[in-house]
């Protein structure tokens, strides 16, 4: 499995994507800005999206990515995601105030979207891997993946600060190569992190000593401009993992 990485900035600024994981040509996890990255021929290719909350920067370009091929395909585009996920999407999104409600277009019977509701340890079976959905902490209902490939395996943690869920759940599989985990904001944000959901360098650390396995670890999610101090304070904090900081283009085989 080839899995790319078209965007990971917890914002945008000029090279900047929001967090866009493309998994072979078919599967998007979470859909911001970094779907722009792909041209048109690719766009047709995406068959499912797996959103691990309903925050912008992780659904940011869905309507404009159906929009752009809602007259070239034939299949639906499937939208995975918590119940909660799915329903903020059809209450303030495809509301047909904010953008048109692509459930029931281009007609009822042969729509360009349609839902798939999934629940914390559903697996999504795909022809050469599984994608787990896991539950994460977060200030809206949210969820991290693990997928599974014939031998390999990475895990996703989309956006979270402490918690015991998403490492249980990582200890409880046979082996996990690729961890992309998120640190938000530098230490002196600590505050900021436990209030809005998220890790900062300390909390990370401190959760990593709950993870059996030592997978290769890139740090995601970082906010523009604080990219290097937060990457730097990780390197300190984590000593006993392999820590990298995920760049947009960045290229996976699994």
């Amino acid at each position: 499995m080839q899995l790319r990485i078209l965007g990971c900035s917890g914002g945008i600024a000029e090279g900047l994507h929001t967090t866009t994981l493309l998994l072979n040509d078919e599967v998007l996890i979470d859909a911001g800005t970094g779907v722009g990255e792909l041209p048109l021929a690719s766009m047709l290719l995406v068959e499912h999206i797996f959103l691990t909350h309903s925050h912008m920067d992780h659904i940011a370009s869905i309507p404009m990515l159906l929009d752009s091929v809602f007259d070239r395909i034939e299949t639906p585009v499937v939208i995975h995601g918590l119940p909660e996920t799915l329903r903020a999407l059809q209450d303030h999104v495809f509301n047909n105030i904010i953008w048109p409600d692509f459930s029931v277009l281009p007609s009822p019977r042969n729509p360009v979207m349609r839902y798939a509701a999934m629940a914390p340890g559903e697996v999504f079976i795909h022809e050469d891997y599984t994608i787990e959905m896991i539950p994460v902490n977060h200030i809206v209902p949210g969820v991290g993946y693990r997928v599974q490939t014939l031998d390999k395996a990475f895990a996703f943690s989309g956006d979270t600060t402490t918690n015991d869920r998403f490492w249980a759940a990582l200890n409880q599989r046979e082996r996990l190569d690729l961890l992309i985990v998120e640190a938000a904001f530098p230490d002196q944000d600590i505050d900021i992190c436990r209030r809005a959901g998220h890790y900062c360098p300390r909390l990370l650390a401190e959760d990593l000593h709950k993870l059996k396995h030592r997978p290769d670890i890139f740090i995601t999610h970082t906010k523009p401009g604080a990219e290097r101090v937060i990457f730097e304070q990780c390197k300190k904090r984590i000593s006993d993992h392999r820590i990298n900081l995920l760049l947009g283009g960045a290229r996976f085989t699994l």
